[in-house]
């Protein structure tokens, strides 16, 4: 294995592969040696070719940043030495680009691959047959995780599970940020992984029941129950005998061969490192790849860290008209932070700065890879659901268990959550844990599903994606369950831009 990698022939700058010392010497492509002058930490970068102070650094062939001081060979380049080159609001242009060959040559290849889901009345197909219980304020959440403990024990063997979302909102809350609370809910009311759906309300908060059937819709009596807490002399009780109707209903489904083109997959990442953008963010992008050319939809959301990298996504768009929804999207966040006196920009966090991501520019580099080439088809609204096969950009901010429970109410059957410092989190539908190093993948093998560090240690790509592919599809099937599922580790978290009474 190489000690570093050099992402395109225009970089100025090399990836480290594993800690350096300073003093060391290291053999470049043509020949060439370069004595590395600083201690440079594995995911870092370090410089091969002079680069003077206020020229951009490249790394992916794209601008990084602007060098804030002149830039030797050798030197390890981060944050004392480089910064963002992004300011204010841009303006964009149409420039289309055709979708990569290679997406389209996976079609035939993997089109006719089934999975074993769960085919729902309505045409939906679910990947899992559980009962949820929602609430629609946050001041029941110890009755509904009483009811999902008891009614889990009541209805054993007979569904995959009984599941709370706890969360804090639904009253006080007005306006737009009510909205935002009620659609996401209702958007996760309609998951076609909960083959029964539990409502609690309270009886007083302003998303109560009557106003929150408004925001669901049309819905199934059989598979959608209502419970209004302070209507009953015993909640528990009514609640259990409503759990007991919804596993009736939802034991009525089995498994059956569904076209992979009816799957969704969520791509998120979270605690990115020096790696995210070489190993695990591209694998992700191919496993995209191939579901799109086989019919089926990918979500890539995160917005903020689509900053520096939006112009690859639009111009990848299927036509002026998506075109014109990511411009939107993009700055319609950008005016969020502007709103709210922050700085656009200011990104990423400190464990992607100790992981070797230095601006934002070069961690959106990174995350958009897991969209792979495939052309953007739509554009989909906070709390809104996927309508259109292909490859979807979902409006929600970056922070993992607000993105992830977004990527649930769209639709995504599953997550591909991409990681290079770990966490245990995990969201209402499975949630696929990626790690971008083999260090962190042997040590939480708890948390870890698959590593893609192996791309490393000289598994390629085509292996590490077909290896990937068939994980994905396991875990559709219900043949495997991910860490977080085994340890139980389910949450959401609601978006929040408003007043509080």
């Amino acid at each position: 294995m190489s000690d570093w990698i050099r992402l395109s022939a225009a970089d100025p700058v090399v990836v480290a592969l594993r800690p350096m010392a300073a003093g060391e010497t290291l053999t470049l492509e043509d020949g060439s040696l370069l004595t590395v002058l600083d201690e440079v930490p594995a995911g870092h970068k370090i410089a091969t070719r002079p680069v003077a102070r206020g020229e951009d650094v490249l790394k992916f062939g794209y601008s990084i940043g602007k060098a804030t001081e002149d830039l030797r060979p050798g030197v390890w380049v981060h944050t004392h030495n480089l910064r963002t080159g992004l300011s204010g609001i841009l303006d964009y242009r149409y420039e289309p680009v055709p979708p990569a060959a290679s997406v389209a040559a996976d079609a035939a290849r993997h089109a006719e691959r089934t999975f074993q889901g769960y085919v729902r009345p309505n045409g939906e197909v679910g990947i899992r047959n559980e009962i949820w219980i929602l609430n629609t304020v946050g001041c029941i959440n110890k009755t509904c995780e009483l009811l999902a403990k008891q009614g889990g024990a009541l209805v054993s063997g007979r569904v995959d599970g009984v599941y709370h979302y706890a969360h804090p909102f639904g009253c006080s809350q007005l306006g737009d940020d009510l909205r935002y609370t009620q659609k996401l809910l209702a958007s996760l009311v309609h998951h076609p992984n909960a083959g029964g759906v539990l409502v609690v309300g309270l009886g007083c908060e302003n998303n109560r029941i009557d106003l929150f059937k408004q925001a669901i819709g049309d819905f199934d009596p059989r598979r959608v129950k209502f419970m209004r807490a302070q209507d009953e002399t015993d909640e528990l009780e009514a609640g259990l005998k409503l759990i007991e109707e919804l596993a009736d209903y939802a034991e009525t489904f089995r498994r059956e061969p569904v076209p992979v083109s009816r799957l969704k997959l969520g791509l998120k990442c979270g605690g990115s490192d020096g790696f995210s953008g070489i190993t695990a963010n591209p694998l992700v992008g191919a496993v995209s790849d191939r579901l799109v050319a086989s019919g089926g939809t990918a979500i890539l959301t995160e917005v903020p860290e689509m900053f520096g990298a939006e112009t690859i996504l639009m111009n990848r768009a299927a036509d002026e008209r998506v075109f014109g929804q990511i411009v939107t999207l993009i700055n319609d966040f950008k005016q969020y932070f502007i709103r709210h006196g922050q700085e656009i920009y200011e990104n990423p966090s400190p464990g992607n700065k100790d992981g070797g991501i230095t601006t934002l520019e070069e961690k959106s580099l990174g995350c958009t890879q897991k969209g792979g080439h495939a052309t953007v088809t739509d554009v989909v609204p906070y709390g809104g659901r996927v309508s259109k096969a292909g490859l979807n950009l979902l409006e929600a901010p970056g922070n993992d268990q607000v993105s992830v429970t977004a990527l649930s109410a769209a639709g995504a059957h599953m997550v591909l959550f991409t990681t290079g410092r770990g966490t245990p989190f995990g969201g209402p539908v499975p949630t696929v844990k990626i790690a971008t190093n083999s260090q962190l993948a042997e040590r939480k093998k708890n948390w870890i599903d698959f590593n893609a560090g192996q791309l490393l240690e000289g598994r390629t790509m085509a292996e590490l994606a077909d290896a990937l592919w068939e994980r994905v599809i396991a875990v559709a099937s219900g043949e495997a369950l991910t860490q977080s599922e085994k340890n139980g580790f389910r949450e959401i978290a609601i978006f929040k831009d408003g007043v509080i009474v």
